[in-house]
């Protein structure tokens, strides 16, 4: 368990050593690399999945940097997290021709379909929605990414097909 001034939730992985012994590891292999506060916390998305705020701020002492120069970087890239997401997500473009195209009314969907407000996962940890801005398939407008797959010109009515091609992939 990593020793802070600040109270680290019971469920955050710098209560495991094992996740805190990866964390030193890429911290001591980026440190002295140019943008090393970006290559870390790149890298620990990728490890783990979330960067949490007492990660943050455990990055910012190793890295003897400014808490709010950590932080800044995670809430800035839309990459990043703070929490965990689930097995998929679901992310709708907000660029311009996606949002006049029916994005608002996909999202309104999507909620009554999962039961869950952007940015929230399902209580299965399956399914996480997210927002994001222009995936530059315009002419495809409304998009949504699932995953890594761009699916164009979805409709509302449409919208359980998406939910179906990811139970798809989870039972193959």
């Amino acid at each position: 368990m990593v020793k802070n001034t600040t109270k680290i939730p019971e469920n955050d992985p710098l209560n495991n050593p094992e996740i805190v012994a990866d964390i030193d590891t890429i911290i001591n292999a980026n440190r002295y690399l140019p943008g090393a506060t970006m290559v870390v916390l790149n890298e620990l998305q990728n490890k783990i999945g979330y960067i949490t705020e007492p990660m943050q701020q455990y990055v910012a002492n190793k890295l003897h940097v400014p808490v709010s120069q950590v932080h800044g970087v995670v809430s800035f890239y839309s990459f990043f997290t703070t929490k965990p997401r689930g097995k998929h997500t679901i992310k709708f473009c907000m660029g311009t021709a996606c949002y006049v195209g029916g994005t608002p009314q996909l999202i309104e969907k999507a909620k009554q379909v999962l039961g869950v407000d952007v940015g929230e996962t399902t209580p299965d940890g399956e399914i996480t929605l997210e927002v994001c801005r222009c995936v530059g398939a315009c002419s495809q407008a409304p998009v949504v990414v699932v995953d890594d797959s761009v699916h164009g010109r979805v409709r509302p009515n449409k919208f359980p097909q998406v939910i179906r091609s990811i139970q798809t992939k989870q039972n193959q």
